[in-house]
């Protein structure tokens, strides 16, 4: 049996700002379960990096995408919305709500607005920005994607060398912006989306992503991406907080370095997010303690759109 209308409810918002915490609450309010779309957390070697919730929190509330793939699996945002979409169509028969959660917007845009057909590029285009990239750096990759695709830029994880590469070799490959492959047709989806932004003053976030770096260098981030060092080069490794790690291992800089790249880092991956988040009209923007008046929110917003029958699928 399908509920008619479904909801998805879609919780974002910067890193460290307090997504898992209200979910948690919101999920047991709904008597339902929670999907992450955080790219960082499917994977089961990155615990000390990715703010996952805990075994505890994981225990509370059924959890979906977290630690089920290894960094070796090839996986992508394409896979990821077919997986997501198949998994809802089978929690929407139990579920009248179901939540989504992360600070992954490619990831939630894919759900729920689906992806646009992205143009396959020649492999020796590819190869050729590879072998640049290897040879040149990633501030080299960097500059590229800024200056033909300064939009995108200001929106992806900028530690992560795939995501700018691709970028790059579909601008090479036809002369269009990799961010304009974004801004088409939505796709039609079989619920409803209430999309819900989490914000907190920059003093008051910042304080928070510094207090959190803290705590995962002293759970042990060094020594689990020391234990990963020699599979630095998968796609999986490209991101904040094994990155600097790395370089630190390699002897780029010193422990204070360190330290001061992670924070700084992280705070300019939360600037990131919000601008790809604010994009968004339909996202309904709360700070994070305001938890009854989003419930209540939520509520009047299922309220405006009552059920019909359940049907058979």
């Amino acid at each position: 049996m399908l509920f008619d209308p479904s909801y998805l409810i879609l919780v974002v918002g910067p890193t460290a700002v307090g997504k898992t915490d209200l979910c948690l609450k919101l999920a047991k309010k709904f008597q339902t379960e929670i999907l992450s779309c955080d790219s960082r957390q499917f994977y089961r070697e990155m615990n000390r990096g990715t703010a996952k919730p805990s075994p505890q929190e994981l225990a509370e509330v059924p959890h979906h995408f977290i630690n089920n793939l290894s960094i070796t699996d090839s996986y992508d945002v394409r896979k990821y919305e077919e997986e997501a979409l198949d998994l809802l169509n089978h929690l929407f028969q139990k579920h009248r709500v179901v939540l989504m959660t992360g600070g992954t917007g490619l990831f939630a845009d894919a759900v729920v607005h689906g992806m646009d057909e992205i143009p396959e590029v020649a492999t020796q285009i590819r190869q050729e920005i590879i072998q640049e990239y290897q040879s040149k750096g990633l501030s080299w990759l960097q500059g590229a994607v800024k200056m033909v695709d300064p939009e995108f830029y200001e929106q992806v994880d900028q530690a992560n060398p795939q995501r700018l590469m691709r970028a790059l070799e579909v601008w090479k490959g036809t002369g269009l912006k990799f961010s304009g492959f974004r801004t088409k047709k939505k796709a039609v989806r079989p619920f409803e989306v209430i999309k819900i932004g989490l914000d907190r003053p920059r003093e008051e976030l910042y304080q928070r992503i510094d207090q959190r770096m803290d705590a995962m260098l002293a759970e042990g981030l060094y020594e689990e991406a020391e234990s990963l060092f020699e599979k630095r080069g998968l796609n999986a490794m490209q991101t904040l907080g094994y990155t600097e790690v790395f370089d630190f291992l390699e002897g780029k800089y010193d422990q204070m370095e360190l330290v001061r790249l992670l924070k700084r880092n992280s705070r300019r991956y939360a600037k990131r997010q919000l601008t790809w988040f604010r994009r968004d009209a339909q996202i309904r923007w709360f700070h994070p303690d305001e938890q009854e008046k989003i419930g209540s929110f939520i509520e009047n917003q299922i309220a405006l759109n009552p059920p019909k029958a359940a049907t058979q699928l």
